[in-house]
């Protein structure tokens, strides 16, 4: 039975952070309209804005709007897109808003997306006067870029890609970070060490409106469901800022070292594409039918499978599919709220993790009967998915790191067992389509030979704590649970009515729920028993209620969920299930995934307001 449901409140996190993005770089804005955190030249490279990991370090890798008399900031996107508007309120009635966002919009036939920034001052009542900060770093936060100027810019040295400041502001007023006196729009563009082309004002402007334009008619295309649109809407947006459009890779998330909880040193950089968590958000997204997420990831997928020729596939790569991501300390950064270390790339590229095969097949096999794609799966690419398919055969069975990553154990872990059966039982259905029986039912066999290991190794026949009624293990060596297990549904490997499945939800539910909360399990790690909640294994909870027909509930912890939203409507990785209070790195897809997905699952039909 579920443990008593808590009432948590949400607090005030610092994780109340704005993103803003284009695809090619991104940013995060927090409450007081300050960039934070951005990347150069993509979502992996140099922090030039890393105040958000500055511990005390509050001028350092910022840029900063400061009305005087300021009493109040307020924030909202434009509807439908990631254009962030921050309104900025002071004690004698002035008002300003900073419109901040990053340019993409159809140009000269292609996708305008530059590695650039660009915000707009506007005046909105009294006489308002701001003082401007830009400060960004180089090499982690080790020093302030130098700078120079000109009459209508200045240069910022970032290190390979400096960065100039175009803006129609005094420029000495900048450098000197002098108050002045807003009496009409004031724009600045972040960009390329390279003249501004063009009328700036007019530019800008110009940017604003294709940005905006391009945004909601994406959203146009999205096939929401009838409640929590605004929610979805803007995890799905979030959810393709984290794909880098040049390769088609998508990231965990946009920031590095957000600990998962207070001084735990788990610490992470997700800067980097994880197969396992692209998998998990083109299937959201997928759902709303936005295939552009889906056929550029297939395209990183095909390049991946090139790269390994038959071989290993590694967890994670770089955006740019670069297979070694040495992890080091980023030392001259203390770390959010000066919880270090900083970490900058991922030791977990060495590791072992079988379920990436499956992470692999599944989302591609689509490409064989989806007739809306431009690019179709041919035999070729059932060839090359086929020793994918071959090398989840031959590790269904062997130790891995398992989804979780241990970094000092490995087991033959029953998630990732059950993602090799996937991959084989998909493989089956994909030579079915391609008329290939011999293929099929070379595959079909190995699906099933896999199932049945599975049924035989995983299976624990007396409960954890004794009780009657068995359950699976999180592994075949051990009898301990985690939330994975959740997934044997989702993964068609169970029905929800098995009497297997139900016994392990509720020696699951049992074990890992921590009120309206999911531990994704509970025994002692590397770095000792977990101390906060996993967002998406709450949502994967609240998916299982929905299958066993435990809808009130599951709705009402859906609700609860997103009341833990941050203003932006977005999730982190993880939630101290006493105080609500979000951590990790923000924002994670994981979690995005998770709304989207309960979303359309517990929400009213559309044919109920038609």
């Amino acid at each position: 039975m579920a443990q008593s449901v808590s009432n948590v409140p949400a607090v005030t996190s610092d994780l109340e952070l704005w993103p803003i993005g284009n695809c090619q770089v991104s940013g995060l804005i927090d409450r007081r309209g300050g960039l934070v955190w951005a990347c150069v030249p993509r979502v992996d490279g140099d922090p030039v804005f890393c105040a958000m990991l500055g511990g005390d370090r509050q001028d350092d890798g910022v840029w900063r709007f400061a009305l005087e008399g300021q009493t109040s900031a307020t924030q909202h996107y434009v509807r439908n897109t990631p254009i962030l508007v921050t309104r900025l309120e002071a004690d004698d009635g002035s008002a300003v808003d900073i419109i901040d966002f990053c340019p993409r919009f159809q140009r000269s036939g292609r996708m305008y997306r530059p590695v650039a920034f660009a915000r707009i001052v506007r005046p909105v009542s009294g006489n308002p006067r701001i003082r401007m900060a830009l400060h960004p770093m180089r090499d982690y936060g080790a020093i302030r870029a130098e700078t120079t100027s000109g009459s209508n810019h200045i240069r910022y040295q970032t290190g390979a890609h400096a960065l100039r400041l175009s803006s129609d502001a005094p420029i000495g007023y900048i450098l000197e970070e002098r108050s002045f006196r807003v009496e009409r729009d004031v724009h600045f563009f972040l960009g390329p060490d390279e003249p501004f082309v063009g009328n700036l004002r007019e530019e800008v402007r110009r940017m604003e409106e294709g940005t905006a334009a391009y945004w909601q008619q994406w959203v146009r295309g999205l096939a929401t469901p009838f409640e929590w649109q605004e929610l979805v809407i803007r995890s799905a947006i979030t959810l393709k800022l984290c794909q880098h459009e040049e390769t088609g890779a998508i990231v965990a998330a946009l920031t590095t070292s957000i600990p998962e909880a207070p001084h735990s040193q788990r610490n992470w950089d997700y800067r980097y594409c994880w197969i396992r968590d692209s998998y998990y958000t083109v299937q959201a997204l997928n759902r709303l039918g936005a295939l552009d997420v889906l056929e550029k990831y297939l395209a990183y997928l095909r390049n991946i499978v090139d790269g390994a020729r038959g071989g290993n596939i590694q967890p994670l790569y770089s955006v740019m599919g670069e297979s070694e991501l040495e992890e080091s300390i980023a030392t001259d950064l203390p770390g959010y709220r000066g919880m270090g270390p900083v970490r900058r790339g991922n030791a977990a590229y060495l590791q072992v993790q079988h379920d990436c095969y499956g992470q692999i097949v599944l989302p591609t096999v689509q490409a064989f009967v989806d007739r809306r794609l431009l690019r179709m799966a041919d035999e070729h690419d059932f060839e090359s998915l086929e020793r994918v398919g071959e090398m989840a055969w031959a590790m269904h069975d062997q130790p891995d790191a398992g989804l979780w990553e241990f970094r000092s154990r490995q087991e033959v872990h029953t998630y990732s067992a059950v993602m090799s059966w996937a991959a084989c039982d998909r493989l089956a259905m994909a030579a079915d389509w391609l008329d290939k029986p011999d293929r099929a039912a070379l595959w079909r066999e190995r699906a099933d030979a896999i199932r049945a290991r599975i049924e035989a190794e995983a299976w624990v026949e007396k409960a954890e704590d004794g009780e009657d009624g068995g359950h699976y293990g999180a592994s075949f060596q051990a009898g301990y649970l985690d939330a994975s297990l959740l997934q044997m549904v989702e993964l068609r490997f169970l029905a929800p009515d098995n009497p297997r499945f139900r016994s392990t939800f509720a020696a699951v539910e049992k074990h890992l729920r921590r009120g309206d909360f999911m531990l994704r399990y509970a025994a002692e790690d590397d770095f000792g028993a977990p101390e906060t909640a996993f967002n998406v294994c709450t949502f994967w909870l609240i998916e299982a209620l929905h299958l066993v027909g435990r809808d009130a509930e599951a709705r009402r912890l859906f609700t609860t969920m997103i009341s833990h939203t941050t203003r932006s409507g977005l999730l982190s990785e993880d939630l101290d299930y006493d105080t609500g209070e979000l951590w990790g790195n923000f924002p994670q897809t994981y979690s995005l995934v998770g709304i989207i997905n309960c979303a359309g699952l517990l929400s009213k039909p559309w044919s109920e307001v038609r």
